[in-house]
């Protein structure tokens, strides 16, 4: 097996301290987690600049709530794929913007695309949308009735050792 490098953003207490800070409000400013971790701005911002070239951070848009913007329906759209396709099938994934997010998983499902919608009518139709692209052999649709666990990132940062 080949060895993985380790691509963990979290060397030491500081970059904890830094990535708990920006966990509790991803608009805090340098001088804003410099007051709250008792860091100078300078080193603030050098973990930052580190965690951006090494993409790190998810961009700030996943903080936006889709019912704010009318979208009140979430739910999973698994998709089987015709093998020899999956270049073409996630390019036209990719045109349907209420697919917020589409990962790869291990086993039976090759795509699961998380999307939102208005109406459980508007889930039919992007459902519909993603069963007809190209390269797509069928699907199936979850739609989720409630978020009892939202995401969160500062239970996992807790755990993280140096």
């Amino acid at each position: 097996m080949a060895s993985r490098r380790n691509t963990t953003p979290i060397r030491d207490a500081i970059d904890r301290a830094v990535l708990e800070a920006l966990d509790a409000d991803s608009r805090m400013t340098i001088l804003a987690i410099s007051h709250r971790t008792g860091l100078a701005r300078g080193t603030v911002q050098a973990r930052l600049e580190r965690y951006e070239r090494e993409n790190a951070l998810r961009d700030h848009s996943v903080r936006i709530d889709p019912t704010a913007l009318g979208l009140g329906i979430s739910a999973h759209v698994a998709a089987e794929l015709d093998q020899h396709r999956i270049d073409v099938a996630v390019e036209g994934l990719r045109a349907i913007p209420e697919i917020v997010e589409c990962l790869a998983p291990a086993g039976e499902t090759d795509l699961l695309c998380r999307v939102v919608a208005r109406d459980p009518d508007d889930l039919y139709r992007v459902s519909e949308e993603i069963r007809l692209c190209p390269g797509i052999l069928r699907t199936r649709t979850s739609m989720f009735l409630r978020q009892p666990i939202p995401y969160r990132m500062n239970q996992l940062l807790a755990t993280i050792t140096d």
